[in-house]
């Protein structure tokens, strides 16, 4: 080895920009941050070739006097922190004092700035220290061309331009998305792709993820202490392939931070099934004294002093928010985006308004006046209190005749009677009526039609029915399980591989209702099932529990696994279709959806039932027009 040795100031800035400046997106993203901390109510950034040939950003902040812009080129020279109790409370998006200094050692890069109160604007070169004259309004520009053009294998790592471009425009999204209140714009190669003016949060959300993220999405607002969490959650509906619509603020800055991430995950668990991703923008906000935000060069890390509190309060209140209902809001804001219809000859799709005299884009119809939290589910389920005595025996008549339909009986003729309004009769008047009205008809043994106060509800039977048991089973497997034993055992032949899963997991199956003994070599016979499940195919459902079992251990399936072994049960035993229904019985399950959790999809993620106003059909038939 050689003697030890200094290394030169330009090799240690070169060194650190391998963690600071990544890609051309890592540039963007400390400007940027520079910018907002700046105080700056307007941003203009302009790219050229992805920004690997050029990144430019222009700011109304601040600006930097002339005896700070060669401090500002320095390492660890920062305006931001002073001690380490600042750095214990930090607040603004940079504090590290290290990012230009490590552009400036592997960019061609350029300070322009006017501090308020002086006569003109300086510049400073990144390689020639000394400020000169410069012509501007009040803030900086920040130029950095010809990215690692003195680090020719850096260089040779960087991608195309389009996925370069494609990163500093996620980049872009990040840093507009946590500050609604600054007007921004972006432009690639000359043309203008994103311009943004300052506006609320739902209009930021809107322009950057699109009208169809509201339209399908919760929006979230959960206080806890000095815990604070906002923002949009979709529903499952719009569910993606990939992570690219995810996006997580802690106290204004974007973070991946693994605790979230699951804690989303968790909420998610029991509505989005697969390998599909939920989309959400989401912004928690908590003391800075319980978040370390210096954890990695690039900020991108954090970690919190309650980590366990956070990620509790975080999937609690997501879960809440999800767990609401649409049933209770048909017809009203915040009910399952209405289908959208073609008028022959007219248009190719009208975005049919979700109710008279509002757009589905219009953020009042999706989130409400702004005036706390949105409704829940909660208290619109059931029969409102004050109905009359008749309206609640016709409930509950229904509620019984449900129960007989899942358990595979017919109802009685007695039943078939229940004082439910017919058809032709006019709903009841205002809170009388149930938010899902009452069935009409089914259509081709799959669908049921019903009629509430609004217009027309469509309802997918099977996976109104799926979400249903799957809610019954969580709550009655947490206890001891009622059993149906079967008159006729089931016997179905089954693998060996089946034959040692059903004996080494027997008590699970025992715990959760089912008795299985051999009836054969390779045969088992089912002697009982859960009460809920008496209608289900036993041999089907056995054989896809069984290929479940056998893939995990004993002690995951009652824990980890549990619920989608549930959610499995479910599927198998909801009702299928061409199964034809009385009225009674679609009228019960109608009921039993808005008493029901998450009722707005199945156990897969897919919508349950849809909305459609009369002011929607009187569009489709151009009524009035």
């Amino acid at each position: 080895m050689t003697v030890i040795h200094r290394l030169s100031d330009l090799l240690i800035n070169q060194i650190a920009a391998g963690e600071v400046v990544e890609r051309p997106a890592s540039v963007l993203k400390e400007v940027l941050e520079n910018a907002v901390d700046a105080g700056a109510r307007a941003i203009e950034v302009q790219l050229e070739q992805g920004g690997v040939r050029r990144i430019r950003v222009t700011d109304d902040g601040c600006g930097i006097g002339r005896e700070d812009l060669a401090l500002a080129l320095e390492r660890h020279a920062t305006s931001k922190i002073a001690s380490l109790d600042d750095l214990e409370r930090v607040a603004t998006m940079g504090f590290r004092g290290e990012a230009l200094a490590a552009i400036a050692a592997v960019a061609r890069t350029t300070i322009t700035s006017r501090a308020e109160g002086e006569a003109h604007a300086w510049r400073i070169d990144g390689h020639d220290r000394s400020p000169t004259p410069a012509a501007l309004n009040q803030g900086t520009v920040v130029d950095v061309a010809d990215l690692y053009y003195n680090t020719p294998a850096r260089r040779k790592f960087l991608k195309s331009e389009g996925t370069e471009y494609a990163h500093c425009d996620d980049m872009f999204r990040r840093v507009a998305l946590a500050r609604p209140d600054i007007g921004l714009q972006l432009s690639h190669n000359g043309r203008v792709v994103h311009r943004l003016p300052p506006g609320a949060p739902f209009a930021r959300v809107g322009a950057l993820m699109g009208d169809d993220f509201l339209l399908q999405a919760r929006e979230v607002e959960a206080a806890g202490g000095i815990l604070h969490l906002t923002g949009f959650a979709s529903l499952p509906a719009y569910s993606r392939a990939s992570r690219d619509a995810q996006y997580f603020f802690v106290n204004g800055r974007f973070v991946r931070d693994k605790l979230l991430a699951h804690a989303v995950r968790e909420a998610y668990a029991d509505i989005l099934h697969g390998s599909r991703h939920p989309a959400y923008v989401l912004f928690l906000e908590l003391d800075p004294a319980g978040v370390d935000v210096n954890v990695h060069p690039a900020k991108i890390e954090v970690r919190f002093r309650e980590s366990r509190a956070v990620h509790q309060f975080v999937y609690h209140a997501l879960k809440r928010v999800l767990a609401e209902s649409g049933a209770g809001l048909a017809g009203e804001a915040g009910a399952p985006a209405p289908i959208a219809f073609a008028r022959p000859g007219v248009d190719s799709v009208a975005a049919a308004p979700t109710g008279a005299g509002l757009s589905p884009s219009d953020p009042a119809t999706r989130f409400g006046n702004g005036e706390g939290a949105p409704r829940t589910a909660t208290a619109l389920r059931g029969w409102p209190q004050g109905a009359p005595q008749q309206g609640r025996l016709a409930m509950e008549s229904a509620s019984r005749s449900y129960f007989d339909f899942a358990a595979g009986a017919r109802p009685p003729a007695a039943t078939a009677a229940a004082p439910v309004p017919a058809a032709s009769q006019p709903l009841p008047a205002g809170d009388l009526a149930p938010p899902l009205g009452y069935a009409l008809a089914q259509l081709h043994g799959i669908y049921i039609l019903a009629q509430n106060a609004a217009g027309l509800i469509l309802v997918d039977m099977h996976a109104a029915h799926e979400r249903i048991l799957y809610e019954k089973l969580k709550t009655v497997l947490d206890g001891r399980p009622s059993v149906q034993r079967l008159l006729i055992p089931a016997v179905f032949s089954v693998s060996a591989k089946d034959m040692a899963a059903a004996e080494e997991c027997a008590d699970v199956l025992a715990g959760m209702g089912f008795e299985l003994s051999p009836a054969g070599p390779q045969e088992l016979a089912v002697r009982s099932v859960p009460a809920l499940l008496a209608g289900a195919p036993v041999a089907e459902l056995m054989r896809k529990l069984l290929e479940e079992l056998r893939e995990f251990p004993a002690t995951e399936v009652v824990t980890s696994r549990r619920n989608e072994l549930l959610a499995t049960m479910a599927c198998h035993g909801a009702v299928r279709a061409n199964r034809q229904l009385t009225l009674p019985e679609m009228n019960a399950l109608l009921r039993d959806m808005e008493a029901t959790e998450r009722a707005d999809q199945c156990n897969h993620g897919r919508p349950t039932w849809t909305q459609l106003t009369m002011t929607d059909l009187d569009r489709f038939f151009m009524r009035g027009q």
